[in-house]
């Protein structure tokens, strides 16, 4: 049975009591003021989105990183017969060689895209809604291609109505840590890496003032984040990375969304941090909606006490405060370094698409796609994968 059959099978009840062609219209903005109010409505607990989708978040992000790199909102927006939302798509335009490509907003600081959705209309989409979506985007005629990374195949209880279309395992996987409500910490971190901790701990614990803590007002995200574009340029230069952190209007960005309130708590962008007196000693930071916490940055200190692992203690820390508040995952952004595995043990299924919506474009995702295959293989086999590395440290 295809994707769409299983999806059409299983909310068929549903389906019977909706109009057959609910998406009555779609309208497409290039202003996030035009469509805030809307935007809000769907961010809600009973709709379906990721918080990397939250207007606070790809507002920032927009106008901090997105208009200096010369990209327009492209936002689309799908309503019933009623003139109810059913869904946003926070999209950008971009020109690249000709090709007018449309993307999702946030680019490499979203680990996740999504649309925001109508849960209602998320949780029985067909095919032919997707294929309505789509007619309807195509007929504006003013982009070739969609370009859409790093889609979760679910997302909590619910299958991503996106997967319906046609898509491909994205280039790199994102390790997932599941927690199931009320069991023990060792179900979550086993005995034998918390025993570990503990005894590296003990040495951080002596130093004055030692704490682990949540930004929660203005003086406290301020003095983290200065702790961190400090830090955080040292050392990627010690790992001989490129500071992504540097580009234009990144830290702008970033600054923006950890100021920002949310409506039920936290911020934008939450911060967690180990502290003493002297120093910042380590800070993760990620979002997060009451269901799962989502890694998006991190760093950890220069000095000494980089030698007792503070980054994996917090890490341990960020487990357990949002294991109590009864979240049932946690995961650590994209890519599989080791110490990711330390914590999660399974991996998020995500996805990419490349949908043509002219003849130019149908060459530029058929391009597109076969690039995307190509670095999925090497990503995924380790002898490539070596090769890759070797060449790239080579061309630095």
């Amino acid at each position: 049975m295809s994707m769409a059959a299983a999806i059409e099978s299983r909310t068929a009840g549903a389906a019977a009591r909706l109009e057959p062609d609910r998406i009555a219209g779609v309208d497409i903005f290039g202003d996030l003021g035009q469509v805030e109010k809307i935007w809000r409505s769907l961010e809600g607990e009973r709709q379906f989105s990721t918080p990397y989708q939250r207007f606070d978040f790809l507002s920032a992000w927009q106008s901090q990183v997105g208009e200096r790199e010369k990209l327009s909102p492209f936002i689309v927006v799908a309503r019933d017969k009623e003139c109810r939302p059913l869904l946003l798509l926070p999209l950008t335009l971009r020109h690249e060689r000709g090709v007018r490509i449309a993307s999702f907003m946030g680019g490499k600081h979203a680990t996740f895209n999504m649309a925001l959705w109508d849960r209602e209309f998320a949780a029985s989409a067909t095919e032919s809604d997707l294929d309505a979506l789509m007619s309807a985007i195509h007929r504006y005629a003013r982009a070739d291609v969609l370009v859409l990374h790093q889609q979760p195949a679910r997302w909590h209880d619910l299958q991503n109505p996106m997967a319906i279309l046609p898509h491909q395992a994205s280039v790199n996987d994102c390790p997932l840590m599941t927690m199931a409500p009320g069991a023990e910490p060792a179900a979550r971190i086993g005995n034998s890496l918390r025993s570990r901790l503990r005894s590296k701990e003990r040495k951080l614990k002596a130093l004055p003032g030692y704490r682990y803590c949540i930004a929660s007002d203005d003086v406290a995200i301020k003095r983290l984040l200065d702790a961190f574009f400090c830090i955080k340029p040292l050392r990627m230069a010690e790992q001989k990375l490129p500071n992504v952190f540097a580009e234009p209007g990144v830290e702008n960005f970033i600054r923006s969304a950890c100021l920002a309130p949310l409506a039920g708590g936290g911020h934008a962008i939450d911060i967690h941090a180990l502290e003493c007196n002297a120093e910042v000693i380590a800070i993760f930071a990620g979002v997060a909606d009451g269901h799962r916490f989502s890694m998006m940055f991190n760093t950890y200190t220069m000095s000494e006490n980089s030698r007792h692992s503070p980054g994996l203690i917090l890490m341990r820390d960020i487990v357990d405060h949002y294991a109590g508040l009864g979240y049932q995952a946690l995961d650590l952004g994209i890519g599989s370094d080791d110490y990711k595995r330390l914590f999660c043990k399974s991996n998020e299924p995500i996805f990419d698409s490349f949908i043509a919506l002219t003849p130019r474009g149908r060459l530029a995702a058929a391009a597109m796609s076969g690039i995307n295959r190509a670095k999925h293989v090497v990503k995924h086999n380790p002898a490539l994968l070596q090769m890759a590395q070797k060449l790239r440290s080579a061309f630095r």
